[in-house]
């Protein structure tokens, strides 16, 4: 044990001195890096086309499961195939013909919610790029939706993003795998379709707020805390100070009317919803979610775009922002303080005392 005891001290120095080298070092590269978003290096658009995707799919599976002779005389039809489509198209337009109508483009976003949206950014940017070549009439957004929901503000402009879409007149569904529930679900109702997988969550139409109060610990051991505030309601609840029926009547009155609001929003974008049913903060299951009227579908996102692969041109598109040296160092920091803290709990939780 005394050895256990030497060696876990010797890791803490070591990872100690490792984590303020690499803080000294990350505030020194990120002071030399500071002007780097004003001259639009902070990140870049990706695309891809997930009809190809699907395509590559099929047919990997396909020549795994031909024998050699069956798989050459497929990549020899295929070829011939392919050049005959390529004649066809050449001799058209020699011919003055009209080409075809472009097909129906879906785009396709992701949002991945944390308690701040701290996706919205991205999510923005995307928006934007995809407002500037979809068409209202013909191309649609899918948004492959994930999150637990978060602070109000945040999620508040994570849905009006959506909004965006919807404005413009351009078809929106919302696809949930897993969760989308209290903001998450502020977000889903905008589209004009939501689409869940069977025992995703979906709901929580309600506002919670918790704070922990040390107004007595800091009494007990003669700690004075003072709160200058100018105007009746500035500060309603304190973490520190000793809190009032007053201040807590007030604070509820602004939980109540932020669920109205929350209330009035959904209603509006979802109006075939029994608002007073649904908005108490439970949460519901895909089909369950069905039967009220939350979601309109059951299916997964996968499900959705690859049937969608077949009538239009299924496009990822993201914003990719480019993390910093100093943001890739402190996740590395992250990662390895993790790696070596659970190393160490397993050698105490392995070692038996004799």
């Amino acid at each position: 044990m005394e050895f256990l005891t030497e060696f876990g001290l010797f890791i803490a120095k070591t990872v100690t001195l490792v984590v303020a080298l690499l803080v000294i070092v990350s505030v020194v590269l990120s002071a030399a890096h500071k002007d780097k978003d004003d001259q639009g290096s902070d990140g870049e658009l990706r695309v891809r086309k997930l009809n190809e995707k699907y395509r590559k799919l099929r047919e990997s599976l396909q020549a795994k499961l031909r024998s050699d002779s069956e798989r050459k005389a497929f990549e020899k039809a295929r070829k011939k195939e392919d050049k005959a489509k390529q004649k066809a198209a050449k001799a058209k337009r020699k011919s003055g013909d009209a080409e075809e109508k472009p097909r129906p483009k879906v785009y396709v976003l992701d949002f991945d919610g944390d308690i701040k949206a701290s996706d919205t950014d991205s999510l923005r940017r995307s928006i934007t790029a995809v407002l500037s070549v979809a068409e209202p009439e013909t191309d649609e957004v899918v948004i492959r939706l994930e999150s637990g929901g978060g602070l109000v503000h945040s999620y508040g402009l994570a849905a009006a993003q959506l909004d965006r879409i919807r404005a413009k007149g351009i078809r929106l569904t919302a696809c949930v795998d897993k969760v989308a529930a209290s903001g998450g679900y502020m977000m889903a109702c905008v589209a004009d379709r939501i689409v869940a997988s069977p025992f995703a969550i979906l709901g929580s139409i309600g506002v919670v707020a918790q704070l922990p109060n040390f107004h007595r610990f800091l009494k007990k051991n003669d700690v004075d805390f003072e709160i200058l505030t100018a105007g009746e309601h500035k500060r309603t609840m304190t973490v520190f100070g000793e809190n009032t029926d007053k201040g807590r009547t007030k604070f509820l009155e602004d939980l109540e009317d932020t669920h109205v609001l929350f209330k009035e929003y959904v209603g509006e974008r979802r109006p075939e919803l029994d608002i007073a049913a649904v908005a108490n903060g439970d949460i519901w299951f895909g089909r369950r979610a069905l039967e009220v009227k939350l979601v309109d579908e059951i299916k997964t996102s996968d499900e959705y775009l690859i049937e969608a692969c077949d009538s239009a041109d299924v496009i990822s598109v993201g914003f990719q922002r480019k993390r910093t040296l100093p943001e890739k160092l402190g996740l590395a920091t992250s990662a390895a303080l993790e790696h070596t803290v659970w190393r160490v709990l397993g050698a105490f939780r392995n070692q038996k005392i004799q």
